[in-house]
């Protein structure tokens, strides 16, 4: 269960209370006696993303940049 923590506490303490949520505390910052935000530990990273893995899954048309016919293009400069 989360531990309430009152504003004034958290501000002081801040950097011990960041430390404990990433251990796996949770606490809750209350104002008064609102609770206002929720202190919790970040889950775990998800792994470097590899570049490239569409190889041969993808194909690109030969005329891709080539120049829009003019009909298409009006309406990109047209401001209606």
């Amino acid at each position: 269960m989360a531990r309430i923590i009152k504003l004034y506490e958290a501000k002081t303490y801040l950097s011990s209370l960041v430390e404990r949520a990433s251990k796996g505390e949770e606490f809750i910052i209350a104002k008064g006696n609102e609770p206002m935000a929720r202190l919790v530990p970040i889950g775990p990273r998800s792994a470097r993303r590899a570049p490239g893995g569409w190889e041969g899954r993808l194909q690109v048309a030969e005329d891709f940049d080539a120049p829009l016919p003019h009909e298409i293009l009006g309406r990109f400069n047209d401001p209606k």
